[in-house]
């Protein structure tokens, strides 16, 4: 009976054995589908579940396996045993009556099962059973319908949180295109915008600027403004339900509040002069502002409800402008800029102590400009951007330790601070147009794109309330923006595939002949008369260089110049040069020095017969005195001229980025400009519409034309021969 046991066992335990093993292959097939499903939440939960059932039921076998292998052992032994004695009994007393009666009994008896058998039975079930639900479980985890998760439930609509992503679908030639159908996400917003709520900024489109606004989350921002006339410089009320800003959309500058949820407009101000830049106290009941009145660009301060006149708060003969309130300890101080101490400045006001003398100068670095100041939340630090060893950076200044350096915090310009001052959004230009990103300011973290806009977008600013509702559903204002600036009326090429040259009409041209390329000259054109509109007189009237000729024989370039200049191609103007003569100068140019290069920004000042207010702007920006390289100042020698002293007074326009608004771009300064007149190319302006130099000559000009100018190939070696040992 013993050996049958001892039998039976074995055999089980080969069985159980094998089984764990088969268990074992097929539990590691449903964690690796399970693990699949990594990238959803579900996915994952099942994996853990599944993990832990795996575990309890490996320790039941494991127990299993003890147990059994004790019993196999013990019964082992006791069979061995019973067999000897057995043997040694039958051989010895063959004859004894009580081993005949045992035996009749034996073969006598009642034939029962095994109790042993019928145990091992029963385990068998439970195993099966077992078996049959986990692999019903990793069937149910791995069915592929269950693997995408109820996204319309996840979408927080409620607080105003649009999806991250656009539907996709397909135009007429099967290519995907995106859609404007916004498709919910899961995808959980960075920690660097958990702050959430939604953000204002400024784009330019087409020559116009207008204010945008869009939830932080969401991809498709919505136009707040679409006068024909520009807008700018938004800020958000203390509440978020009111944006101030600043529009000539009645003819000059002035202050203007746009109510969000009751979607009207108010005027602030009523002035000739020139308002901007608003900023809210931190009740929400007043408005600082910029105004140029006296020929000088001051800081005001105007209730909202408009029960008192303005009160003027700066009094320096020098610009200050950019004001910013302190949203904590009442609003008792203004931050702003100014020029007062020879170079642009970030100083605080009390209202403590009202003296315009008694602000403090906060930054008080001679060699960088900054601005665009920006109080945290707290009140504790004031956030700026400024041009540094040629890139723009976002820069942040513990206000109640003016003696400690300024903290780098990310490359980018005119930042602001989320509604809890754990980062900063800050705009970023690129080849791809302009991004606003944020970037962690309170703990480590990576910078995260908020939203692209188009080039020179500019002026974030961040609120902690989402966009109404209503708002967002209305898809915002339709576009004032005008279909084109221009259209280039193009001639057919001849037979050579070479354009014409078409004359500029009743334009001055004083080194040069009186053409540009057919390509360019109706962009030029409109160029002119978009000037004339804004300044008031003819600038682009008459120039200094046009269309250089190249045939019979090409005019050669002064030192200094390029050898392949573009006023051959037809494709560049000089503007008159000596205007930065005179007084008052027609024209005012600012330094600029990005990456390794110096560029000249063009300011244009409007007619003394213009109502004053009407066009233009004043400057902010001191400008640089190219005369002074001729005055026996030897440092303004060597350095190719200095700061002027003081800023002009009266109303200027921004020509240079007018001229890019119509394709015209302004050309870097040479190398040696310092000490070469000629290569200074503040006057130079360029439309290459991406070509080069020798594909823009190709439009007017055949290969043999060219001469010397042309690209020659370049010779290849000889093709090694292989000889033939002998």
């Amino acid at each position: 009976m013993l050996v049958r046991a001892y039998r039976l066992t074995d055999k089980f335990g080969v069985v159980i054995l094998k089984s764990s093993a088969a268990f074992g292959q097929l539990t590691e097939l449903g964690v690796s589908r399970l693990v699949g499903l990594g990238q959803h939440t579900l996915g994952r939960l099942l994996a853990v579940i599944f993990g832990i059932i795996l575990a309890i039921l490996r320790g039941i076998l494991k127990v299993f396996g003890a147990v059994f292998s004790v019993i196999f052992r013990l019964l082992g032994v006791s069979a061995k045993r019973v067999s000897q004695q057995a043997a040694g009994t039958v051989s010895t007393s063959t004859n004894n009556m009580m081993a005949r009666r045992a035996a009749r009994a034996e073969m006598t008896a009642t034939v029962t099962e095994d109790p042993l058998r019928v145990q091992n039975r029963t385990l068998s079930r439970l195993f099966v059973v077992v078996l049959a639900v986990l692999i019903a479980v990793v069937l149910w985890a791995t069915n592929p319908a269950r693997q995408t998760p109820n996204l319309n439930a996840l979408a927080d609509a409620g607080n105003g949180i649009l999806p991250l992503t656009t539907s996709v679908g397909l135009d007429a030639t099967g290519v995907p295109v995106l859609g404007s159908t916004p498709v919910p996400t899961a995808t959980l917003l960075p920690p660097v915008l958990e702050a959430r709520g939604s953000i204002a900024y400024v784009a330019r489109e087409k020559g116009q600027t207008d204010i945008w606004a869009l939830s932080i989350g969401s991809r498709t921002p919505i136009r707040l403004t679409n006068s024909p006339a520009d807008e700018r410089d938004p800020s958000w009320s203390p509440d978020g339900t009111k944006l101030a800003y600043a529009s000539r959309q009645d003819g000059n500058w002035e202050i203007y509040i746009y109510d969000l949820v009751a979607s009207t407009t108010k005027r602030m101000t009523y002035d000739l002069s020139f308002q901007g830049s608003p900023h809210w106290s931190p009740d929400g009941k007043f408005l600082t502002y910029e105004s140029y009145q006296g020929n000088n660009l001051d800081i005001y301060v105007v209730p909202v409800d408009g029960s008192q006149p303005a009160l003027r708060v700066t009094n320096s003969p020098s610009p200050d402008f950019s004001p910013a309130w302190s949203p904590v300890n009442n609003g008792r101080r203004i931050a702003f800029v100014s020029w007062r101490d020879g170079n642009q400045d970030i100083y605080i006001f009390s209202l403590d102590n009202p003296t315009d003398s008694a602000s403090i100068n906060l930054t008080n670095t001679p060699d960088r400009q900054e601005n665009y100041p920006a109080w945290s939340p707290d009140g504790k630090y004031i956030a700026y951007s400024a041009l540094d060893e040629g890139i723009e950076k976002v820069f942040v200044k513990d206000v109640d330790n003016i003696q400690s350096p300024a903290q780098v915090i990310t490359r980018g310009r005119t930042p602001a601070w989320s509604p809890d001052g754990s980062s900063l959004i800050a705009a970023v230009d690129s080849q791809e147009g302009t991004q606003f990103v944020a970037t962690p300011f309170t703990s480590s973290g990576n910078t995260t794109l908020v939203v692209g806009a188009p080039e020179q977008a500019t002026s974030p600013v961040w609120t902690g309330r989402p966009l109404p509702a209503a708002l967002i559903s209305s898809g915002g204002l339709p576009s004032g923006v005008p279909q084109s600036l221009f259209v280039e009326q193009v001639g057919s090429p001849d037979k050579n595939g070479h354009y014409g040259l078409g004359t500029l009409s009743n334009v001055v041209v004083s080194r040069s002949e009186l053409y540009l390329s057919d390509t360019v000259n109706d962009s030029f054109n409109a160029l002119r008369q978009k000037t004339l509109q804004l300044a008031g007189w003819d600038f682009l009237g008459k120039l200094d260089d046009a269309f250089w000729s190249f045939l019979p024989t090409p005019r050669l370039p002064d030192a200094g110049e390029e050898r392949r200049n573009w006023y051959y191609t037809g494709r560049a103007f000089g503007i008159t040069r000596n205007l930065i003569a005179g007084f008052p100068q027609q024209i005012e140019l600012v330094r600029e020095d990005i990456g390794v290069n110096t560029y000249w920004r063009v300011y244009v000042r409007v007619s003394d017969d213009a109502v004053p207010g009407e066009l233009g702007e004043p400057l902010r920006q001191m400008p640089w005195d190219m005369l002074s390289r001729n005055s026996g100042d030897v440092q303004a020698y060597d350095g190719g001229g200095r700061l002027k002293t003081e800023i002009p007074a009266g109303y200027y326009i921004d020509f240079t980025q007018l001229a890019a608004d119509y394709g015209w771009q302004r050309v870097p300064a040479g190398s040696d400009w310092r000490a070469n007149v000629n290569g200074i190319n503040y006057w130079l302006f360029e439309k290459t519409d991406g070509l080069s130099w020798y594909d823009a000559m190709l439009q007017l000009y055949s290969n043999s034309e060219l001469g010397g100018f042309a690209a020659t190939s370049v010779p290849s070696l000889p093709t090694p021969t292989t000889q033939t040992q002998p």
